[in-house]
């Protein structure tokens, strides 16, 4: 007798590197432990993402590569300008219902382009890998900067929660954000974007 067996919510996503026009997305590899190290060492980036502490050590980064390389709930990935990392981008699906979009940027980096242009490719990543319906992000109320990556892309705001930050050892207001697969579909031309099997 066959069986109708729904096919999952998640799957494990294929290894790949994605390309945009002027960046490439990649999984991290402890190679990549000291560029890590060295752009998360910042609180300016500290103070608005949420995991990551102050300071930031190359055993923060290992910890944070082993973490994530034993977690199918979170796909990361090193963001790289001409082959130079300047920062991170993920999708953490550790509420199935809610899967979260992720980033941070190098201070050298930021104000180019580079968090939009790694964002939409993760977005375009998760909506073609994975049988969602919306994806979800955040971004600190005292960060304009992030907000308007968010709005490029098409998330649309759904108002304030308190979440606890790390590097400020204490809750401040975050801005929430929700991007549905329709919105996506309809702009889903804004980028060239390509995946490439590993």
């Amino acid at each position: 007798m066959l069986q109708d067996i729904p096919p999952p919510t998640w799957r494990e996503a294929s290894p790949c590197i994605l390309q945009t026009e002027r960046l490439t997305l990649r999984r991290p590899t402890l190679a990549d432990v000291k560029a890590i190290a060295r752009l998360a060492n910042d609180r300016r980036i500290a103070e608005n993402t949420r995991r990551l502490p102050h300071p930031y050590s190359a055993d923060h980064a290992i910890a944070f590569l082993r973490a994530t390389a034993n977690d199918d709930r979170e796909t990361v990935f090193l963001i790289e300008n001409n082959h130079t990392p300047i920062g991170v981008v993920g999708l953490d699906r550790n509420q199935p219902d809610a899967p979260e979009l992720g980033y941070w940027l190098g201070v050298a980096h930021w104000g180019q382009g580079f968090a939009t242009e790694a964002a939409r490719a993760a977005i375009d990543f998760a909506f073609e890998e994975y049988d969602i319906e919306q994806l979800m992000s955040g971004a600190r109320v005292a960060n304009p900067a992030s907000r308007n990556i968010l709005a490029k892309c098409g998330f649309q705001w759904i108002g304030v929660e308190l979440h606890r930050f790390e590097a400020l050892g204490s809750s401040t207001p975050v801005d929430r954000f929700r991007l549905s697969r329709g919105v996506w579909a309809s702009l889903k031309n804004w980028n060239n974007s390509t995946r490439r099997g590993r």
